[in-house]
């Protein structure tokens, strides 16, 4: 995780890092101490954009009107500047907008920055960037890739310099980046918490000591940080000097042909984190070792990976693309350029009864339908909705159409400030005028979407004729369909006497994975308790949220034998399913039971939710065209 940092500092054309891992292993605090590393720099005296008084061809409009009047740009010393982008950011807080004080009080339009110049010449920093709206996190790559912010709304044309390291946090448990997104961070690094107990007991210590006394604990370490400052400044020097000969430009090639990388990203990002190792090293010259570790920095996220597969790179893999490289250079007689020892990696790594899964297969689509004609977001890719007008994330405006509904005031003081100076004649001792033509109504976005409930049945029938193997293989299908559509899921399980919530609603479609993998089946049936418990999550779901689609998909052999209330077992259960009819909720019935024993119990619960039935066979083999019919 460190060293993919200080690559980024060494080379910020690598395009940023993005830190993926569990919560609580230190990647914000890993971001905010890189500040203390960086050596400081120049900068323009007053210039919002911190604009390189040694590089005039990147200086921002207003440093080069400063020159063009005989003006000297003064020069001052500062810091790099860490700028954190905060999740509920609107997209003119992050590009730019109006200088509405300017505008009121001279009538001119002026361009107020925004987060992206203050990120100029630093690092900007996206904490839980999965949980960033997708058009802000293409926008943030895009300025990030070109080094410029262009900015056009609200009769403003303006660019400024945005050269920055970006370096966003995840925990993948939360969600997953869509891969177009992760393609564009440069290098990639996945986290996870120390486990040698004597490592973590040192992590302890030096945090207690840190908190008792902050001062003498960063005095204690500021020899080692002015080293690692230094070097980082040294290999900044040699940097323009390294170089990369043909034989390392093949083996990088071969490695992402070999690992089946799409496009050319990986290729060139591997060359230029290769280059910021060896200057790091000292060295002016790459060698093997620097494309292997480049190649495990810039690989993880880019490879093609299975959904639930596991991230990271296969080393076994790796160390056969580079023997086949090796090969004709050693029969040759050339050997390894500048051999090293190779760094060692850390390693990746009575009743009852675990089955396997089947192997996953494909399902045929869903088609998730809204219940209601309320407006919403499309979240996901299953269900289309629009925001309703007065709820939601307030992240634009437009003009209205009739009578103002929800006033932007912001919006609408930006549109009338650079007529103010007109309008004094007939302000009346008012501040401002403001007309009709000025307002603005706010576009607001919502995050709903879909909640996939699983209840399945881990009973000890279900492990006759393998049934929760095959039962395992059909939620796994179905939890890919629900990976590929970013919906929410979440997981009931029914076996003994009871019902568990084993997993609440989620983004995280590889928590229910794991949790599948490792569930265990034995037991009774209690098949009313298992609904019951389905249909209290959704409906504690609906209470938080009105716009969540919920759907439940019900996988059982229907051999109820636990009562809830001293009732008959399977009536209990149809009672139960009548109720999620009622309330509206769409279902699915995966019938797992044999056709040659069949009691038919799987159907009449399923007429009673008002579902769609399928055998399990009928899901693996893909015959039903639709699984979930809209409704109109």
């Amino acid at each position: 995780m460190k060293k993919a940092l200080l690559l980024n500092v060494i080379n910020p054309k690598i395009g940023g890092v993005l830190l993926r891992g569990e919560k609580g292993t230190a990647k914000s605090l890993a971001v905010r101490a890189l500040a203390q590393l960086l050596p400081e720099i120049e900068a323009v005296a007053g210039c919002p954009f911190s604009c390189d008084p040694e590089r005039p061809e990147e200086l921002c409009d207003l440093c080069l009107s400063k020159l063009a009047r005989g003006e000297k740009l003064e020069v001052v010393v500062k810091r790099v500047p860490v700028v954190e982008l905060p999740l509920g950011a609107t997209e003119d807080r992050v590009v730019g907008t109006l200088d509405i004080e300017r505008a009121i009080k001279t009538g001119e339009k002026n361009f107020e920055p925004g987060i992206l110049a203050a990120a100029n010449r630093g690092i900007l920093y996206i904490d839980e960037v999965n949980l960033l709206d997708d058009h802000l996190v293409d926008l943030l790559l895009d300025t990030a890739a070109m080094g410029v912010n262009y900015v056009e709304r609200e009769g403003i044309s303006f660019s400024h310099p945005a050269n920055f390291v970006l370096v966003g946090t995840m925990n993948p448990e939360e969600g997953e980046l869509r891969p177009q997104l992760l393609d564009r961070f440069g290098l990639s690094v996945e986290v996870r918490g120390i486990q040698d107990p004597e490592e973590r007991k040192e992590v302890v210590r030096r945090r207690i000591a840190f908190e008792e006394d902050p001062e003498g604990f960063v005095a204690k370490w500021e020899g080692k940080q002015e080293i690692l400052r230094e070097r980082v400044r040294r290999a900044k020097e040699i940097l323009p000097h390294v170089r990369l000969g043909e034989g390392m430009l093949d083996l990088i090639v071969r490695i992402c042909l070999d690992f089946g990388v799409d496009g050319h990203r990986a290729d060139i990002v591997m060359h230029k984190a290769a280059l910021a190792l060896a200057a790091f090293d000292g060295r002016t010259e790459v060698a093997e070792e620097d494309v292997r570790e480049a190649a495990e920095l810039a690989l993880p996220h880019r490879r093609r990976r299975q959904p639930f597969e596991e991230p990271g790179l296969d080393q076994k893999q790796l160390e056969e693309s580079l023997q086949r490289w090796r090969r004709p250079r050693e029969e040759k007689g050339e050997g390894r350029q500048d051999p090293q020892d190779d760094e060692d990696l850390p390693s990746e790594g009575g009743g009852e009864k675990v089955f396997e899964s089947d192997p996953p297969y494909k399902v045929r689509p869903f088609a998730f339908p809204a219940p209601d004609q309320l407006p919403r977001r499309e979240t996901g890719r299953r269900s289309k909705a629009r925001s309703d007008s007065r709820s939601g994330r307030y992240v634009g405006s437009v003009v209205p159409k009739g009578k103002v509904r929800d006033l932007a005031f912001d919006a609408t003081l930006r549109a009338a400030a650079p007529f103010q100076v007109g309008r004094k004649d007939r302000s009346c001792g008012n501040a401002l005028v403001i007309t009709k033509y000025d307002l603005r109504e706010k576009v607001r976005e919502k995050k709903v979407g879909n909640l996939i409930l699983f209840v399945l049945d881990a009973s000890g029938s279900m492990a006759a004729e393998e049934r929760m193997k095959a039962a395992k293989g059909a939620v796994l299908s179905l939890l890919l369909d629900i990976y590929q559509k970013r919906d929410r899921v979440g997981m009931v399980v029914f076996r003994g006497k009871e019902a568990k919530l084993v997993l609440p609603p989620t983004n995280s479609v590889e928590m229910a994975r794991k949790y599948l993998a490792e569930l265990p089946t034995g037991g009774r049936t209690p098949l009313a308790h298992g609904l019951k418990l389905g249909l209290e999550t959704i409906e504690s779901e609906l209470r938080r949220d009105r716009s969540i689609v919920p759907f439940l998909v019900l996988i059982t052999d229907g051999r109820a034998n636990v009562s809830l209330e001293g009732k008959d077992p399977v009536e209990e259960a149809r009672e139960v399913a009548r109720r999620i009819k009622e309330l509206g909720i769409r279902s699915l019935v995966i019938d797992t039971e044999q056709e040659f024993i069949s009691l038919g119990i799987v159907q009449s619960i399923c007429a009673e939710m008002g579902g769609n039935y399928l055998k399990l066979e009928d899901l693996k083999a893909g015959q039903i065209v639709r699984a979930i019919r809209e409704v109109g």
